[in-house]
């Protein structure tokens, strides 16, 4: 089946539309606050590495310290990723081609969009991969 997810149009009403669009929006706020401490975090934790009064001179510190900044700066990506994702979910919001499938091209559920607003798959496509 040809996928062209441009010409389609959401199964979804302009109000049912705007409930998601409200979701989403909620989402990518939250995202964009852990983003913010998530900098932060990562800053500090770079200064703290160049300022050696704040260690010991002990390479099991040191390490401990850089895997806790490595998987900061993992944390930080991701959520940078989730919030293009929301981004995307609210441009098929404004282009009325939210909440189809792109493999599918059914209707994916209301409850599968209010758990995962930025999904573009059904739950029946997503079991399927796997």
């Amino acid at each position: 089946m040809a996928n062209d997810v441009e010409n389609r149009v959401s199964p979804y009403s302009d109000e049912e539309l705007a409930y998601f669009r409200d979701i989403i929006i909620k989402k990518r706020d939250e995202a964009e606050q852990d983003l913010e401490m998530l900098q932060n975090a990562l800053r500090d934790s770079t200064e703290n590495a160049s300022d050696e009064s704040a260690y010991s001179f002990h390479m099991a510190d040191a390490g401990t310290d850089a895997q806790e900044r490595e998987k900061t700066y993992m944390l930080f990506n991701r959520t940078k990723k989730f919030i293009r994702y929301l981004d995307d979910a609210l441009v098929r919001v404004d282009n009325k081609t939210y909440g189809v499938c792109k493999v599918t091209g059914k209707k994916i559920s209301k409850g599968r969009l209010e758990a995962v607003p930025h999904t573009q798959i059904s739950i029946e496509a997503k079991l399927k991969q796997k």
